[in-house]
């Protein structure tokens, strides 16, 4: 005997709130396809987006309710089968959090920055239990914050310009809004220490060689031809030392010619879209409640670290503000585009001279001040 059917009437909402409009963030159902791509009636997958480009898509703390509210509506969607978190343009998904709000208001203001960073760590939370596979679609950078909530997703795919790393303790953090719980499952120990703590930028085809990428796929057209990221080495050989070189910048001559290479063509992120419906439709092809268990199973170590550590972590960051991060985020949010650290040298000296954080010492450390002497 047939169930009787249900109407969508009778169907409770299970959403916070009816609707969805934050600015900076858009959600929207693209229809779902098949393997061969026809279009699925009544089926879609939920496209979120971070837009604002101007500023490389950091998120604000509007930006980051818009996130949760979306990852919450798609999860609770009957008829969103996967959702592909990505960020509007070809420059950055992410570069983290909104530097500019945090240097002119959260910097010197640790319990308003503990509250921020109570919406931070649902917006982490909120993407690793979605009840929906996420694949992150990168379209850009996606460093600092902005790699903490991609590491949250279960798949990433990305264009092969992309860069990737961490910036916390450069710019007067740490990077433990995840990185620090979620890469060492993801890369291994060492270079997860490396990442975290040296903060030197990192190539898609390092990340893709690290394990940290599903996918990467090329978006460079030169003379009509997609070709690999020129700026990279794309080949396995052997250095002067006897490593294994591959997915590193190049350098000299060889950088030179890249960016050259890089000048004369255009970018068109159409294979990376390809892609990523490529494996939303092979996701739709699964029992949807088989896959969301493997999926939550699969996160188990990233949300065993995630939930062990996000309470204190936020705690630290909180009162980081006052010091560390009150320093840093202002270098980086007054400073040139060539000079947005502090003067490291001279911070440590004081420190190691007994001298306590104050007013002056946040002064006289920021950019553009004599280098080199406390």
């Amino acid at each position: 005997m047939n169930a009787p059917a249900t109407t969508p009437a009778a169907l409770h909402s299970h959403d916070i709130a009816d609707g969805y409009a934050v600015p900076g963030v858009r959600y929207e159902k693209r229809p779902a396809k098949t393997p061969d791509g026809k279009i699925v009636p009544g089926l879609f997958n939920a496209w979120i987006w971070l837009d604002n480009p101007s500023q490389f898509n950091s998120y604000t703390t509007a930006m980051v309710k818009g996130v949760i509210m979306a990852f919450r509506t798609a999860s609770n969607a009957r008829d969103v089968s996967c959702v592909v978190f990505t960020a509007v343009g070809d420059k950055a998904f992410c570069t983290g959090g909104n530097t500019k709000e945090y240097a002119e208001y959260y910097a010197g203001r640790p319990q308003e920055y503990r509250q921020y960073m109570r919406l931070f760590n649902d917006m982490v939370s909120t993407i690793l239990a979605c009840d929906k596979p996420v694949i992150c679609r990168i379209n850009g950078i996606r460093v600092g914050g902005g790699q903490e909530i991609g590491l949250a997703c279960d798949f990433s795919v990305a264009q092969d310009l992309a860069r990737f790393g961490q910036a916390g303790p450069k710019h007067g953090s740490a990077p433990i809004g995840g990185a620090t719980d979620f890469l060492p499952p993801v890369m291994g120990a060492e270079r997860a220490m490396v990442a975290c703590v040296m903060c030197e930028p990192f190539s898609a085809h390092k990340a893709y060689h690290w394990g940290m990428l599903a996918e990467i796929v090329p978006a460079l057209k030169v003379d009509g031809k997609f070709i690999a990221n020129p700026l990279v080495e794309t080949q396995r050989y052997a250095d002067e030392f006897g490593r294994i070189v591959f997915g590193d910048f190049k350098t000299g001559d060889a950088a030179k010619e890249g960016k050259a290479l890089l000048a004369k063509g255009s970018i068109d992120l159409s294979m990376l879209d390809a892609k990523v419906e490529e494996i939303c439709a092979k996701l739709l092809l699964t029992f949807p409640d088989c896959t969301t268990k493997t999926i939550e199973e699969l996160r188990k170590p990233k949300l065993e670290a995630w939930n062990r550590n996000k309470e204190s972590h936020r705690a630290w960051l909180a009162n980081n503000m006052m010091t560390e991060g009150r320093a840093g985020f202002r270098a980086f949010n007054e400073g040139t585009k060539e000079d947005r650290e502090i003067d490291f040298i001279a911070l440590r000296q004081a420190i190691a001279n007994g001298e306590g954080w104050s007013d002056a010492l946040t002064e006289r450390i920021q950019p553009g001040k004599k280098k080199g002497a406390a």
